[in-house]
């Protein structure tokens, strides 16, 4: 007889963070209602430091998935908790590390004002590696890509009392 035991994956510090490409952006569609959603895609770079392979970025993705309780994007997207803390034009993300938080880059006043509003943010983890600098419609393809093969996962988040 096989346990089905859980892996346990470890939420990855700030080195491996700063290996993180992230892009936000917000958006309203027929989908929505017409209501606007905010979103954070988290994806990281490909692999560059000495010991770093593919195999181990996925595993650091994978306990950033881990510990914000992300799913599948196929799934229904959970509500994940309150994890963005917004002090004026700085955004932070809480990835479940215990002494770690991720700044966000520039999200423009729009997405904090969607935020600071109660509007709630999609938070996706591709696990596919994208360079640097991506822009709009390299995001886009990516997107497009990690979705149709599974190989991303979504929460939604709100931001976190003060």
């Amino acid at each position: 007889m096989t346990d089905n035991v859980p892996t346990i994956r470890a939420v990855p510090g700030p080195n491996f963070i700063a290996g993180c490409t992230v892009s936000t952006w917000l958006h309203a569609s027929a989908s929505t209602a017409g209501a606007a959603v905010a979103y954070v895609l988290i994806s990281h770079a490909p692999p560059r430091s000495m010991g770093e392979t593919a195999e181990s970025v996925e595993t650091g993705l994978l306990g950033m998935v881990d510990a914000m309780r992300l799913r599948p994007a196929a799934e229904r997207v959970p509500i994940v908790g309150a994890r963005l803390i917004l002090r004026g034009p700085v955004v932070v993300l809480d990835y479940g590390h215990p002494a770690c938080t991720m700044q966000l880059p520039a999200t423009g006043d729009e997405w904090r004002a969607h935020v600071s509003a109660g509007g709630q943010v999609c938070v996706a983890i591709g696990l596919d590696p994208i360079p640097p600098g991506a822009g709009p419609d390299a995001v886009e393809a990516y997107l497009a890509r990690v979705l149709a093969t599974g190989r991303a996962y979504m929460g939604a988040t709100t931001i976190r009392g003060r």
